[in-house]
């Protein structure tokens, strides 16, 4: 079955940088489109960025584009996103997302927490 496994997150100051990774398992990893998600304290959960199957192409959020980057290993099965400037309002649970075959599939989320 599809299994999306999140690491990476954890506290950070203001200005930091963290990478979260995605390890996925149970589909064909190079041939879906991956993206990155986040879900803040009493807000919707938001599309971050997003990367296709080969990672010619990339989009992000505006509130993230110059500071995050999405990227991918097709040979590892993983997605990454490198966020650099973090700032507090990067708090939140950041989920690694697949629409696969009419399905969305979530990770089970790993917590960013921008604070001084």
């Amino acid at each position: 079955q599809v299994q999306l496994v999140e690491s990476g997150g954890g506290l950070v100051q203001p200005g930091g940088s963290l990478r979260l990774s995605c390890a996925a398992s149970g589909f064909t990893f190079s041939a879906y489109s991956m993206s990155w998600y986040r879900q803040a304290p009493g807000k919707e959960r938001e599309l971050v960025a997003g990367i296709t199957n080969g990672g010619g192409i990339t989009n992000y959020a505006d509130s993230v584009k110059g500071r995050f980057t999405i990227s991918r290993d097709n040979a590892k099965n993983t997605v990454y996103l490198q966020m650099n400037s973090l700032k507090p309002e990067d708090t939140a649970v950041y989920y690694c997302h697949l629409l696969r075959l009419g399905v969305h599939y979530w990770g089970q989320g790993t917590q960013v927490t921008v604070s001084s």
